[in-house]
């Protein structure tokens, strides 16, 4: 399949910049693939979409505010480090800005000297290899100096940071928000329980790649990126359980949705597994566990696009895309939802 099947039109001002007051309030549409019809709804609304007997999977992971402006020591040049993964201890896998001033053996030290850190080595694809040196608790220093890692189309500097964070958001380790649980708040999640509706975790960590841009035209040659996850037994039986007994499972995000796909059996069913997975869902995928999907809108020529796209259909999901952005709805992290069902 060609990239330029999965493009679309999109004005910059319907890009969203800042999260909705209240995060049930965004704007929701609703996809039924059998009739092939379209509705447009409140995202709270999602509760009448839900059967008792379905199994809510959510992503767990948490961001970490991974993006830190420094001083090289030796120069006094301002820089900028963006956490990627922890290799081990404290020592850390970065991206750098500018990284002609930060070579093995520079120094940087951030927010009046509490966090310091060297440039250990030049790592494959330009990232650095960084140790850092610190007293007291570390993440609690990323909280008071770090910021959230917002993805390059935002541009306005969020005023809270809870707002880049899902409210069952409990493992640290991501780079990036799974953005489709932002529009879930506890009221609505403790209805949804009360339904008899079951809410299953996994954890997905995801990596600055889940905004890497497709670049061949030829999709099946894009090298997928690849992201950590896990999931515990409790969930495990939850969501087969859930199949079991012929139930939903719908996934709260691409990122469960891939974590879903990654380790069912032909039969649907999960098991408690820890791995990597680069799994690259586009039309002609054939899907194995997920039923349905509550999602964003996501970029032109993105695999986010074409994962929703394998499973609602290229052209039910591209007639989609053209109303919502007719009917102005709010693109991207911040932005509205779908549920494809």
């Amino acid at each position: 399949m060609k990239l330029s099947e999965f493009n679309y039109e999109l004005p910059k001002e319907l890009i969203a910049q800042t999260p909705i007051e209240k995060r049930d309030e965004s704007r929701l549409m609703i996809l039924d693939r059998e009739k092939q019809t379209i509705e447009d709804k409140t995202f709270k609304d999602i509760i009448d979409y839900l059967e008792p007997g379905d199994c809510l999977v959510r992503n767990n992971t948490k961001v970490i505010p991974a993006r830190l402006y420094g001083i090289k020591e030796e120069t006094g040049a301002n820089v900028e480090v963006l956490l990627l993964n922890r290799i081990e201890a404290d020592t850390w896998e970065a991206m750098v800005h500018p990284g002609r001033r930060l070579r093995p053996g520079a120094r940087i030290s951030f927010g009046d000297e509490i966090l310091k850190a060297e440039v250990l080595e030049v790592m494959e694809g330009g990232n650095r290899k960084i140790k850092f040196e610190y007293q007291g608790i570390f993440n609690e220093i990323l909280d008071q100096i770090g910021l959230m890692p917002l993805p390059p189309y935002i541009h306005e500097r969020l005023k809270n940071k809870d707002r880049y964070q899902t409210v069952y958001a409990k493992y640290e380790g991501s780079a990036a928000a799974p953005t489709a649980g932002l529009h879930f708040t506890e009221e609505l999640l403790q209805k949804i329980k009360e339904k008899g509706i079951q809410i299953a975790n996994v954890t997905l960590h995801v990596g600055i790649g889940t905004f890497r841009p497709v670049k061949e035209e030829n999709i099946e040659d894009h090298d997928m990126h690849s992201e950590h996850y896990y999931i515990k037994q409790e969930d495990v039986d939850k969501i087969n359980r859930a199949k079991q007994n012929g139930k939903r499972i719908i996934a709260v995000g691409t990122t469960s949705c891939r974590v879903l796909e990654s380790i069912a059996d032909e039969n649907g069913l999960v098991k408690e597994t820890e791995g990597d997975t680069n799994i690259f869902i586009y039309p002609g995928y054939q899907f194995k566990c997920l039923d349905a999907l509550i999602t964003n809108f996501h970029l032109p020529e993105s695999t986010l696009i074409m994962l929703v796209s394998a499973l609602a259909g290229k052209e039910f999901i591209m007639k989609a895309y053209h109303q919502a952005v007719e009917e102005k709805y709010r693109f991207f992290s911040f932005g509205d939802a779908m549920f494809i069902k």
